[in-house]
């Protein structure tokens, strides 16, 4: 009997999901919520997902067509359809998802976040409020998306590259192992543990670039269009020594939590198998990255949205709890709260959403244990 997983959600990420979770022998339903359901229309109509062998003269790998054994429009159907539960959506429609999750789940059910950005906790702390805390739920938070991939057609997709492996951790993190087991029959890539969520959250790799990258490039950005290859045209040799800063600051942090992070220069290396030098070369080299011309066209766009807001926001109110200043993540949000005419500060992914607010950092590591 197939392995079969539930993927909720279906944007770039959870086609390609369904389409790869397939291809590696499980059976899928996928999940598309009211209003957001075309590209369900588009498989339905076609039979499956299509991913192209080329793309921009480019050849792909991963290519062929692959049937999907349901999709559906129906949240309670999907949730009872398997025990495993992946989740490859921003992070801000993460909670309301999980709301309207919330009545149709059942004890030993794993729900997988791409990426976490601490989802995980907040995902714990609202099973508690909505009077749900009795639920046996494991939450695994991924540090990212496994794929560089897009909706290029109907029911077609390019998947461009993926990573070597990708961290996880589950909330608790002594379930990490056994989440691992579960899920790896049906992921196209290994799975390799990090010490909980917390470290996962740190260790997304998008922590880095998109944020600061974009937010220094915002007026050439904006005026053209985005018409650039954002990870080429947007790090240059002083943009790179700003991430450089920020990068020291995130180190920092992990430090004195106890973590021991990976510098982003050795995560880009073993994720993408190259041998770069420093970060600007990864940018500038990189065969997977470089494979799309575009960028961000405007703030709004998720690299600030969702990367700032979810992972900025709680690397400096971690920071401000072990004593560490982060004047470049700081001055990061405060230039993208002027852009979008926001506090991220209180509308990101705070330690109090966490449930994690009033707890020393000792007492958070003990936490998500």
């Amino acid at each position: 009997m197939n392995p079969r997983v539930s993927v909720i959600g279906s944007g770039n990420a959870g086609l390609t999901a369904a389409y790869h979770f397939t291809l590696q022998g499980a059976d899928v339903c996928l999940y598309g919520a009211p209003g957001y359901d075309q590209p369900l229309t588009d498989i339905e109509q076609q039979g499956g997902i299509h991913a192209l062998d080329s793309f921009n003269d480019v050849p792909l790998t991963y290519d062929g067509f692959q049937k999907i054994d349901k999709v559906s429009r129906d949240l309670a159907e999907t949730i009872a359809y398997a025990d495993i539960l992946v989740l490859p959506v921003p992070s801000f429609a993460q909670e309301p998802l999980f709301i309207n999750m919330l009545p149709h789940l059942r004890d030993g059910q794993i729900i997988m976040l791409m990426p976490g950005n601490y989802g995980s906790l907040v995902l714990n702390q609202i099973k508690k409020e909505q009077g749900y805390a009795s639920l046996n739920l494991t939450f695994v938070d991924a540090i990212s998306i496994p794929w560089a991939t897009r909706i290029v057609g109907p029911a077609e997709i390019a998947i461009l590259g993926m990573k070597e492996f990708l961290p996880v951790a589950a909330f608790p993190a002594n379930r990490t192992q056994e989440a691992i087991n579960a899920l790896q029959p049906v992921m196209p890539l290994p799975l390799k543990p990090l010490n909980n969520v917390i470290e996962a959250g740190l260790e997304n790799i998008n922590f880095g670039g998109h944020p600061l990258l974009t937010t220094l490039n915002m007026g050439l950005l904006e005026n053209f269009d985005g018409q650039f290859n954002y990870y080429k045209d947007c790090c240059s040799v002083s943009t790179a020594k700003a991430a450089a800063v920020m990068e020291t600051e995130r180190q920092s942090i992990g430090k004195a939590l106890g973590l021991q992070l990976l510098p982003e220069l050795d995560a880009m290396n073993a994720l993408y198998d190259m041998d770069c030098k420093s970060v600007y070369e990864v940018n500038r080299t990189s065969e997977t990255h470089g494979k799309l011309n575009s960028a961000p066209n405007s703030a709004s766009n998720r690299y600030i949205t969702e990367d700032a807001a979810y992972l900025l926001v709680p690397c400096y109110e971690l920071g401000q709890l072990v004593g560490i200043d982060t004047p470049m993540i700081t001055s990061c949000l405060h230039i993208d709260n002027a852009y979008n005419e926001t506090n991220y500060f209180e509308t990101g992914r705070t330690l109090k959403q966490m449930g994690l607010d009033n707890m020393s950092a000792q007492e958070i590591i003990d936490f998500v244990a």
